[in-house]
């Protein structure tokens, strides 16, 4: 294949977007603020089911201590009617009056058993209260930082793909000034070798796969015209002679 020297000089500014291209694809891809949103996410899904899990409980201890405090109720009620009995003498029966005695002590034993799960089951409702009102707070704290984040993120991405955007357009307008038979076999080569399809022969040595050409290459190279299309022997990228060659 022949081209004219200017048209594979040429070749080597579309690499030069094609590598900045890349480059700016890994860059997004790998930017620092996708993994530190993610680790963000990840936390604040967990503090999420634990304040779930503690609003959940101070809930149920909530209704736990209403029971509670009606149970004490009702036997405070049934106290109150016995004591009014017993004060007014309307049980005049000893055995009667033995039994309203003893059930109003049973009930007053009762009743301080039931205050005693009272106070407990308050205890765990602010516990709970408590935990709950602190993972409110991280939840918000976490979730702020993932707000940050993806600010940061989106900031970044924006710079980045106006960059690609740029390269893109100037890849465009540089490669249609290359013919289409050499862009051809450049892109081919590029997929296959890993994004690179054309290097500059620098001081006798290949830029593509960084070895310096014996002087068999050497030869052939000073041997072929200016305008063929030449490969490194190497690694079979397309080599661009350029005054710094070496020849």
């Amino acid at each position: 294949m022949n081209a004219a020297p200017a048209d594979q000089i040429r070749l080597l500014d579309v690499q030069a977007l094609d590598t900045r291209l890349s480059q700016l694809a890994h860059k997004r891809r790998t930017l620092p603020e996708h993994e530190e949103i993610q680790r963000l996410e990840t936390d604040l899904a967990q503090l999420r089911d634990l304040l779930v899990a503690a609003q959940t409980e101070e809930s149920d201890t909530a209704r736990e201590q209403t029971k509670a405090e009606q149970d004490v109720d009702q036997v405070r009620q049934r106290a109150a009617r016995d004591q009014q009995r017993l004060d007014s003498g309307a049980v005049t029966n000893p055995k009667d009056l033995e039994n309203l005695q003893s059930e109003i002590a049973s009930l007053a034993k009762r009743q301080g058993d039931l205050e005693d799960i009272v106070l407990e089951v308050m205890e765990r409702r602010e516990s709970a209260a408590a935990r709950a009102a602190e993972l409110g707070e991280r939840v918000e704290a976490v979730a702020a930082k993932v707000q940050d984040a993806t600010g940061r993120r989106d900031a970044a991405l924006g710079e980045l793909d106006a960059e690609a955007d740029s390269a893109r357009k100037e890849r465009e307008t540089i490669a249609a000034a290359v013919p289409a038979d050499l862009l051809k076999l450049y892109d081919k080569i590029r997929e296959r070798e890993g994004g690179v399809g054309a290097a500059k022969l620098f001081q006798r040595r290949c830029e593509g796969c960084r070895l310096e050409l014996d002087i068999t290459g050497l030869n052939e190279l000073r041997a072929a015209p200016a305008d063929e299309v030449v490969r490194c022997d190497n690694c079979r990228r397309i080599l661009v002679r350029t005054p710094e060659s070496g020849l």
